[in-house]
């Protein structure tokens, strides 16, 4: 894989015939960056990739043992690299780190390792400076930010959480279920991380396993008959609500037992009224048996830590030797962009894709959306959509 030191004003390769020489920088190198810098490449615009690890695709690398994506192997790869079909239909972790380097590689992507961006900022002729690690100035044509919807793990400030006496660490910690086995264990959170953490606890030994619930989360069947989740969520996303919460209700009903009686009622509100707000169904990958039979038990949200003991919503109190919070994470880009007027209120970038925000032409934000249709299937239409973009304006 290419390594190289970009220089300010660095001129382009002869054989690319463009007007402005400064690269496109793209932030980050993880699929989105990647995908975007693949396809920028093959539209003949210079991308240099900045990677504050020492390798491509390090939060990947991160993750848990057990990790599958809940999105086919067909509808989750990247621009002009189809995965192998020796992946199987859902791809492993380990698999995914696996194609990362192999995409960077067959690309022959320009990728700076061990530099981190800590600020964005406009310069007088229209174009974009990058202050980086080592006291880096970097000047590009455009910038393309691309440091992932799972940038910083965050960790609810429950009252008397410092004074916890048992273990307490955030699924971004979580690797395998072997420290747990013998242990009771609380997963705070049940999104899909918190989900399969609770199934992965339970089957790999531990002795007790407890899932934290503040509202009820829509289960799926990641496939049906053959027929996966993902494909109906792509035939759908452009439905109208209302149309797809109906279809929805059906579906559970049909392909989901009610597991109320064991604390786990039916939501009361639409499923695709709660992704429009952006809380993404659970696919079901072992939680719907783990709790009808038992083996996981939904508990009330918490509250708060005394001492050895967790305080719930409802007012029980549970000393569990562990508790793994799946509490998701931050976007964490308020010091590089927040200063721009391009964040929302919850900091996340106000427009994504190849559209740039109202007073910031040329930069650009890929991978912040959580869509029903697949993260990685949208990341691949914006990068081509962002490439198509920057091509056009030379």
């Amino acid at each position: 894989m290419p390594e190289s030191t970009p220089v300010p004003g660095e001129a382009l390769p002869a054989s690319v015939d463009r007007t402005d020489g400064r690269p496109v920088y793209v932030i980050g190198g993880g699929p989105g960056g990647l995908a975007t810098a693949a396809a920028l490449r093959e539209q003949g615009v210079r991308a240099v990739v900045l990677e504050k690890s020492d390798r491509v695709g390090s939060s990947w690398r991160r993750h848990y043992d057990r990790l599958h994506l809940h999105t086919t192997r067909r509808w989750s790869a990247l621009p002009g690299l189809a995965m192998p079909r020796g992946f199987g239909r859902w791809v492993s972790r380990d698999d995914m780190v696996r194609y990362l380097d192999k995409y960077a590689e067959h690309h022959e992507l320009e990728v700076v390792t061990g530099v981190e961006v800590s600020r964005i900022d406009r310069t007088g002729d229209g174009g974009w400076q990058l202050s980086a690690t080592g006291g880096r100035v970097l000047t590009g044509r455009a910038v393309v930010v691309a440091t992932g919807f799972n940038h910083t793990p965050r960790i609810p400030v429950w009252p008397g959480r410092e004074g916890f006496t048992g273990e307490l660490v955030h699924a971004a910690d979580y690797r395998s279920p072997a420290p747990y086995a013998g242990r009771d264990v609380l997963v705070a959170g049940i999104g899909n991380t918190g989900a399969e953490i609770a199934v992965d606890l339970i089957e790999g030994g531990a002795s007790r396993v407890r899932i934290a619930v503040r509202t009820t989360p829509h289960i799926v069947r990641r496939s049906t008959a053959g027929w996966p989740a993902q494909a109906t969520a792509v035939m759908v996303r452009r439905l109208p609500v209302r149309v797809v919460d109906a279809a929805g209700r059906l579906m559970c009903r049909v392909s989901v037992p009610d597991l109320a009686a064991q604390g786990l009622p039916r939501p009361d509100t639409g499923l695709y009224s709660r992704v429009r707000e952006g809380s993404i169904p659970v696919q079901d990958v072992g939680l719907i048996s783990a709790v009808k039979s038992g083996r996981v038990v939904p508990v009330a949200a918490v509250e708060s830590f005394d001492a050895d003991a967790v305080v719930l919503a409802d007012g029980t109190r549970i000393t569990p030797d562990a508790v793994v919070a799946a509490t998701g994470y931050e976007r964490a880009l308020e010091g590089l962009a927040g200063h721009l007027g391009v964040l929302d209120h919850r900091g996340r970038p106000v427009v994504h894709g190849a559209r740039t925000p109202d007073g910031a032409p040329g930069l650009y934000f890929t991978g912040f959306t959580n869509p029903i249709s697949g993260m990685l299937r949208e990341i691949a239409l914006d990068a081509r959509k962002i490439a198509a973009r920057l091509a056009k304006a030379g």
